[in-house]
């Protein structure tokens, strides 16, 4: 740390004019010249044939990819994805309608009708859409919250006949005698989850149509990591009731989640030993078909569906024996076939649930956008942020007319929609027919299914989610800022539920970042981090011409063309890319070598005549810029050349390789500036000795 702080403190010796404004205005050469206002709306709204069909296809993708889409090449991988990613949407689609407090039918229209939008408006080709744990507990508190137990507590027809017969002194008593009309309260959950989902899509449309995706770059990966650990945190103790088969009171607002687990505590000695029995057998049963499923893996071509056989065989069992009769133990119920005419959400509670929508908006966001760029990085395409925001909008905004809730993408799905070939969003329309197949033919077979299987399946699907609790002594050793903003997030959901904890927690993490920011101690050069990375990356395309996706789609044909054409070192030419794409997306050594990659492309076109230098340079005072969990977008590009002032931190990060070494540090920005100027100019003069370097081709990029 004393070496950090005696780096530093070097005072350089800058040798240049002093520049006052005037000086400033005769180097810089401004224009005169100044576009009016008016002028500048013309130009936004001149319409032209091939601005409107650009448009036209960018907000409506289908359109764009469905007429190229390669029929013989994929579609069989599509609809053997599908079919896998369907039958996932049964079990998790009624276990998610659980967490948002609605019957589990209405799961199943959540797995169809938004999935089937998503299908025409969304741009990433591998996510799965759908229901979502971290979206239906937000659901859950909001309508448990507007439409508790004690609303819809009638006497029962007993109690009724009693009041007849007895004298007035009985009349208190027998008034005690109450019962819950689970219809009632059902319908009325329905229309609250309708509308907040209504609601919410109404944000993310008009977000997106005022091109407001950068919002998502302020959700740093700690920050999104600890949110969906605390908000699983939050599913487990929603679904304590059904594990144990009790019924403890609802609380909202802060502190909520800790009155929850005193009062479930507290009757515990009220647990339904059927219902227990059930939950035990399930989620242990579930863990260890999941282990044989991890084993055979590699021997099979699709996974084991083992949560479609756990309802299957639940549901069997449950019939057989009659569990709900015998044992006292909750089963789903009636689950009507065919699908629902349209139904106009309830905007007279739209005032109360705004504070909740527009969080669902920010936080479905973010988890969909975060997954679609990790694909999108991996196979080499793009995924358009504000067109993701309109594709989601109109998924939960349509849905919310067929009462459906909130959706984003699973990892879960996702990940089985990628091992089993699926190459585009195909794959989710083919889960939809699955779903639509469902609800029309079989649907109501599964009436007899316990709540408790349903409960298991949600506490081990939650289990990816409590790894993420080794981020902390991660983030310990590698940047103690993000391991602060994580646990921070962690605890502000916790006691704040997830609506206010998000907000709360995004207040904490741009706090760090303007601290942070002040601490850089950099005058001339801009810091590069989570937030700005984006604009970087734009900003770096811009001014090199180069498009990396292109590059990197057409480097994976090359690839594939060369497999094909030399097939007995397939396998061998397979791990040698992997070994060369692995540290460009998922490493700290994924910032290796654009010129590299641009120069392995043969055939793709870039800007010529350009001589550049990128110089990142990631402040170190008290705090890191570098994370753990970078923004994919620091990863697109790599460098030519880099000033860092914290080896040491590089080093625990795996930064350096054979092709990045300690040679491309120095101990200032202003170091990396000189010695790319140096180079530059011995290079120019090696070539042209009698000309000057032209303005195009001497360009350093000071990021």
């Amino acid at each position: 740390m004393r070496d950090l702080v005696k780096r530093r403190r070097l005072v350089y010796n800058i040798q240049r004019e002093v520049m006052d404004e005037l000086r400033v205005d005769e180097v810089a050469d401004k224009s005169a010249a100044k576009t009016s206002l008016s002028d500048n709306i013309k130009e936004s709204v001149r319409c032209s044939g091939p601005r409107v069909k650009s448009c036209f296809l960018s907000c409506v993708p289908l359109l764009s990819w469905m007429p190229r889409y390669p029929f013989r090449e994929n579609i069989f991988a599509d609809l053997v994805s599908g079919i896998s990613v369907g039958i996932m949407h049964l079990p998790q689609g009624m276990a998610y309608a659980l967490l948002a407090a609605v019957p589990p039918v209405f799961g199943l229209y959540s797995s169809f009708y938004p999935v089937l939008i998503y299908f025409i408006f969304g741009s990433s080709n591998h996510i799965s859409v759908g229901t979502y744990s971290v979206m239906s507990v937000m659901i859950g508190g909001v309508t448990e919250r507007l439409a508790p137990d004690s609303d819809f507590m009638i006497l029962n027809n007993d109690t009724i006949d009693t009041i007849n017969e007895t004298i007035n002194d009985t009349i208190n008593d027998t008034f005690n005698d109450t019962i819950l009309d689970t219809a009632i309260r059902d319908i009325e959950r329905v229309k609250i989850a309708a509308a907040v989902t209504f609601l919410s899509g109404i944000f993310q449309l008009l977000l997106g149509l005022v091109q407001f995706g950068f919002v998502v770059t302020y959700l740093s990966e700690p920050l999104v990591r600890g949110y969906t650990t605390a908000a699983s945190i939050h599913v487990i103790v929603s679904q304590l009731k059904y594990i144990f088969g009790i019924n403890p009171h609802r609380y909202s607002g802060p502190l909520s989640l800790i009155y929850t687990m005193l009062e479930v505590c507290s009757l515990l000695d009220q647990t339904n030993i059927g219902t227990l029995v059930v939950s035990i057998v399930t989620i242990v049963g579930l863990i260890l078909a999941k282990e044989v499923n991890s084993f055979l893996v590699q021997k099979l071509p699709v996974p084991i569906p083992v949560e479609l056989l756990a309802i299957i065989i639940a549901t069997l069992v449950s019939w057989q024996v009659d569990l709900k009769t015998v044992y006292g133990v909750q089963t789903v119920g009636e689950i009507p076939s065919g699908l629902q005419a349209p139904v106009m959400p309830e905007f007279s509670i739209m005032r109360s649930i705004i504070g909740d929508a527009f969080a669902m908006a920010v936080v479905g966001y973010g988890i969909d956008i975060s997954l679609g760029r990790i694909f999108a990085l991996k196979y080499g395409y793009k995924v358009d942020s504000n067109q993701e925001l309109v594709a989601l909008g109109l998924s939960n905004m349509i849905g919310g007319f067929f009462q459906c809730f909130a959706i984003s993408c699973s990892m879960s799905r996702s990940m089985v929609q990628i091992s089993t070939g699926g190459k585009s969003q195909v794959a989710g329309a083919v889960s939809a027919m699955v779903i639509l197949f469902i609800l029309l033919k079989i649907g109501e077979l599964f009436q007899d299914l316990p709540k408790a299987v349903l409960a298991g399946i949600i506490y081990v699907n939650l289990h990816g989610m409590m790894k993420q609790f080794g981020d902390i002594p991660a983030l310990w050793r590698k940047n103690k800022v993000d391991m602060l903003v994580w646990l921070m997030t962690l605890i502000l959901t916790i006691l704040l539920n997830p609506d206010l904890g998000l907000a709360a927690s995004i207040a904490f993490s741009m706090f760090t970042v303007i601290f942070r920011t002040q601490l850089s101690g950099l005058e001339y050069y801009t810091t590069l981090y989570f937030a700005n990375a984006e604009l970087y990356t734009e900003h770096l395309y811009d001014k090199t011409g180069v498009d990396v996706p292109k590059l990197l789609s057409h480097k994976k044909k090359l690839e594939a063309k060369r497999q094909r054409k030399d097939k007995k070192e397939a396998q061998k030419a397979k791990k040698e890319a992997k070994k060369r794409l692995l540290p460009l997306f998922f490493r700290f050594t994924g910032i290796m070598a654009m010129l590299e990659l641009m120069y392995s492309c043969q055939g793709v076109r870039v800007r010529p005549a350009m001589c550049w230098a990128l110089i990142l340079y990631f402040s170190f005072s008290c705090f890191s810029f570098l994370s753990l969990f970078p923004s994919p977008s620091l990863f697109l590009f790599s460098l030519f050349c880099l000033s860092a002032c914290v080896i040491e931190i590089l080093e625990k990060g795996d930064f350096f390789s054979d092709k990045l070494t300690k040679m491309i540090l120095f101990s200032s920005v202003h170091d990396a500036v000189l010695h790319c100027q140096a180079k530059y100019s011995s290079k120019v003069r090696q070539n042209t000795p009698q000309t000057e370097p032209t303005s195009k081709s001497k360009s350093i990029l000071h990021l």
